[in-house]
């Protein structure tokens, strides 16, 4: 990081956590609406790809949840 942007992320820091958490969806709010157009083209793809294999019945959809275990087991690992 730069040290402008890690002065920026310690003043943050000092912030009271509600203000944080305005921040936080501030930064989120705008990170959604500036999406580059490759990228968003990309992820349709990708979610398009995904939907016609579970339709298809090549993969199965699983529970969120389970995913997330899974997922933390294998980075644990």
């Amino acid at each position: 990081m730069s040290s402008n942007l890690d002065k920026i992320y310690e003043d943050a820091l000092t912030l009271p956590d509600e203000s944080k958490a305005v921040l936080a969806e501030r930064i989120v709010e705008y990170l959604e609406t500036h999406v580059a157009a490759d990228l968003e083209r990309a992820h349709l793809d990708t979610v398009r790809r995904r939907r016609d294999e579970m339709k298809s019945g090549k993969v199965e959809p699983i529970d969120g949840h389970d995913a997330s275990v899974m997922a933390r087991r294998i980075i644990k690992k």
